[in-house]
């Protein structure tokens, strides 16, 4: 592939493209075979006849795909990118036969990377977290949620976010910050949970909007966790101070959270690994975004995945997401996810796609047309070394991705 030609005027045509996925729908409707893609000042322009194109703009800067796919690039709609220090110790004890509550319950988990994040500065925080952002890139993730969480008190929680917002000024990944100060409850607080939403709801969120440092706000409704009340009641003081809702639901038993994210009109409910028929009536009556995250059931070593083809038969829109954290999830990149979406979830290669960028823009609420390939829409592009959609699950493991192109300028 090769790039050939300048313009003075920002203008940038790919040509010889195999096909472009637009992904404007979730089926091969969306991919358009022998057309090149204009993109001008960062916007995607139009899609054409090459021969049109060229003709239009002569002087356009050539990018020759030499036959491979071109697609939107990745909305990561969850991660929990800032964190501290790894948790590969905690793998070990799963191999071992510890699950995930037991870990927690013997301080690992949540709780050790809350250690590790209020011991640690702000400047420490930003450091440690910009080359995993960078190598999210590389893997073709142009916009990405990034939560707290790991702080579980005032000030690390919004120091944690300010990461956020210095990372995202930084660019070029797009950042989407979200809050989760209810994401566990801290060890000093252990027997009194409710006193501990009493701060959530109370001190951290005000402070939260205060500063403007947020656009959602999520919790971890789990058994043992957050109860149903409790987590109405950190969504209820979200809405009260402009953060809209998200939950963390049904992960690893059921607890009503899909039910209660679509009537509290949450943009997104995740997880979703033991959601019931309840809850999938519920989302699919609701324009909450069932958000799917198989690479976390997959390093748990769970066998029963969320129903993806349930959920969308029945009519809900189906986004993945990575999960990227340093214990459940230390994955970075969307191809693994596309590829267990498809060999554990029986969705299908175009259906994966569309999950991993359209439908995780409307999880987060994005409505300039991120995670598609239209007139008007940021250009954001991946340019795959393969010939055909599926190959980009179906070759897991392997490089296939040439280039990465951020509001139209190639950033890996």
């Amino acid at each position: 592939m090769t790039a050939a030609g300048a313009a003075d005027d920002g203008t940038t045509l790919f040509i010889a493209a195999g096909r472009i996925a637009t992904c404007t729908t979730a089926d091969e409707s969306s991919v358009l075979e022998g057309r090149a893609l204009l993109v001008q000042d960062g916007v995607i322009v139009a899609i054409d006849e090459p021969a049109v194109l060229r003709a239009r703009h002569p002087d356009a800067h050539i990018i020759d795909c030499n036959g491979g796919v071109i697609t939107p690039g990745f909305v990561d709609s969850h991660t929990h990118a800032v964190f501290g220090g790894w948790r590969a110790h905690e793998y070990t004890l799963r191999a071992r036969g510890a699950d995930y509550m037991e870990i927690a319950r013997q301080g690992g988990g949540i709780h050790a990377s809350v250690r590790d994040v209020r011991a640690r500065s702000e400047a420490e925080l930003v450091a440690l977290t910009r080359p995993r952002l960078r190598r999210m890139l590389e893997l073709g993730t142009t916009t990405a949620e990034v939560k707290s969480g790991y702080g579980l008190d005032t000030e690390s929680e919004l120091r944690m976010l300010r990461v956020v917002r210095t990372l995202a000024a930084e660019g070029p990944l797009d950042l989407v910050p979200t809050f989760l100060g209810a994401h566990e409850v801290p060890q000093d607080h252990a027997d009194r949970p409710d006193a501990f939403v009493d701060v959530v709801v109370a001190e951290m969120i005000p402070a939260v909007a205060a500063e403007r440092l947020a656009v959602f706000c999520d919790v971890f409704m789990e058994p043992g966790v957050f109860t149903a009340a409790q987590a109405r009641r950190v969504l209820e003081a979200g809405l009260e101070n402009g953060l809209t809702p998200k939950l963390h639901a049904d992960e690893l038993a059921w607890s009503g959270g899909a039910e209660l994210a679509a009537a509290m009109g949450a943009a997104s409910a995740d997880h979703l690994g033991a959601i019931r028929e309840t809850g999938i009536e519920a989302l699919a009556a609701s324009n909450t975004v069932a958000t799917l995250l198989p690479a976390t059931l997959f390093f748990l070593g769970k066998r029963q995945y969320a129903p993806a083809r349930a959920l969308r038969d029945a009519g809900a829109t189906v986004a993945l997401a990575t999960d990227f954290n340093p214990g459940t999830s230390p994955l970075s990149g969307m191809p693994l996810v596309l590829t267990l979406a498809c060999s554990q979830m029986r969705l299908d290669p175009y259906e994966a796609l569309h999950a991993a960028t359209a439908a995780g823009a409307r999880a987060l609420r994005l409505n300039d047309g991120r995670g598609t390939l239209r007139a008007g829409a940021p250009a954001d592009v991946l340019v795959w070394e393969a010939r055909d959609v599926a190959e980009i699950p179906y070759r897991f493991g392997e490089a296939r991705l040439h280039s990465v192109w951020k509001r139209g300028r190639r950033v890996a």
